[in-house]
């Protein structure tokens, strides 16, 4: 009996964590937002997708890149992706070998001048809960990351699945 649960648990933990194992697809150079008039000042983001669940109900995860050319350090307090109903910023911890690796929550992400901090697997990335059952690979969303002056930076996503993360581009 052990024999034969024991690969099935541990392929239900591998697959449930599997919003934040996947690997980081690499959208289109030209789906980045630049500073504008809606957009925070100095803030580039780019190189985003949002990864769909492989289990249905279970969490995604959404990764981008996000530089800042000129100005204060700013610290990204909250980011917001149309179509889900909410988001956390998270940071995959280092674990011992041979164990599986764990994420906890963060309050904010800085963002320093004339550096780019990347949200991929296995680092920074934003958990999104509650994922709106239309959405499917390939369709575009928005993120919305939001600074700790107040400033908005918006960008366009690709929706993605672990299994189809290079065939949208």
């Amino acid at each position: 009996m052990f024999r034969s649960a024991f690969p099935i648990a541990a392929a239900t933990v591998l697959l449930a964590l599997g919003g934040c194992e996947g690997k980081a697809p690499s959208p289109a150079p030209s789906e980045t937002a630049d500073a504008t008039p809606e957009n925070a000042p100095g803030i580039s983001v780019g190189q985003a997708t949002v990864q769909l669940p492989v289990i249905a109900g279970r969490p995604g995860a959404a990764y981008f890149e996000v530089s800042q050319g000129s100005g204060p350090p700013r610290r990204i307090v909250s980011v917001d992706v149309a179509g889900a109903g909410r988001a956390e910023l998270h940071q995959t911890m280092d674990s011992m070998p041979g164990s599986m690796s764990s994420m906890k929550p963060v309050s904010g992400v800085l963002v320093e001048p004339g550096k780019t901090v990347r949200f991929a697997p296995g680092g920074m990335h934003v958990m999104v809960y509650d994922l709106a059952p239309t959405l499917k690979a390939g369709d575009k969303t928005e993120l919305t990351l939001t600074f700790d002056n107040g400033d908005k930076a918006s960008v366009p996503a690709t929706v993605t699945t672990v299994g189809n993360a290079g065939s949208a581009h």
